[in-house]
């Protein structure tokens, strides 16, 4: 599973007009609708990531609570907080999948650009 760095910059702006919790709920929400955040993606532990964006540690808390609630993220206690497969059936399984290919060729050592050739090769 990818690690817990976010694509893009992160930042949280103390003086907009929506809570902090908000803006980091609606900016996971974004990445997870553009594909940046793909299914089986490790989110950073609250903790860290509340260091990281200067918040405390309930404002990332509930942000990440209301993400569950909604069914974007899946929480597995130790093993973290992951993006949850998104849309239909079809989607969801191919998501699922994709996470388990991607685990699987990052276990055998094979970079991300050799693993995306061969998923394009079988694809053909």
């Amino acid at each position: 599973m990818p690690d817990a760095t976010f694509p893009g910059h992160w930042s949280v702006d103390a003086e907009g007009s929506a809570p902090p919790f908000e803006q980091l709920r609606a900016r996971v929400l974004e990445q997870v609708a553009s594909g940046e955040l793909p299914a089986g993606f490790r989110l950073p532990p609250v903790r860290s990531l509340a260091e990281q964006l200067g918040l405390a540690t309930n404002t990332v808390a509930r942000a990440y609570k209301e993400l569950e609630a909604d069914g974007i993220v899946e929480t597995h206690g130790r093993n973290g907080t992951l993006v949850s497969a998104q849309g239909d059936a079809v989607h969801r399984a191919a998501q699922n999948a994709a996470a388990e290919y991607a685990a699987k060729t990052r276990s055998l050592g094979i970079t991300s650009d050799e693993a995306l050739a061969f998923a394009e090769a079988a694809l053909r």
